[in-house]
């Protein structure tokens, strides 16, 4: 029987996916609203910054791709949701303060 994935190791994965137009990971932009496991499936609930955003489907297939690559999953389910709204409060600390938000 394998191990169930580590929340925190999901999360240290989907610290290396970018969105391409900002220098930041979906983790530290604030992106990622819920995460579940369940089974060996991960279950992810995220935005992106805009409804808009021309990258948002290879965004979401790096979001599948490195997730897929922790220990224990067997399948990612990824759910875009647009509510809440993003807003740069989202963003980590680190990533506020390259930007010059803070």
């Amino acid at each position: 029987m394998s191990e169930e994935p580590k929340k925190e190791e999901v999360l240290e994965a989907l610290k290396n996916c970018y969105d391409p137009e900002i220098p930041f990971n979906v983790v530290d932009l604030g992106l990622i609203y819920d995460l579940k496991i369940e089974g060996g499936i991960v279950k992810i609930k995220m935005t992106l910054t805009t409804p808009f955003c021309p990258v948002g489907p290879l965004v979401i297939e790096q979001v599948r791709q490195e997730v897929m690559k922790v220990k224990g999953v067997k399948d990612v389910e990824v759910e875009l949701v647009w509510e809440p709204r993003w807003t740069p409060d989202r963003m980590s600390e680190e990533a506020k303060l390259a930007l010059g938000l803070m």
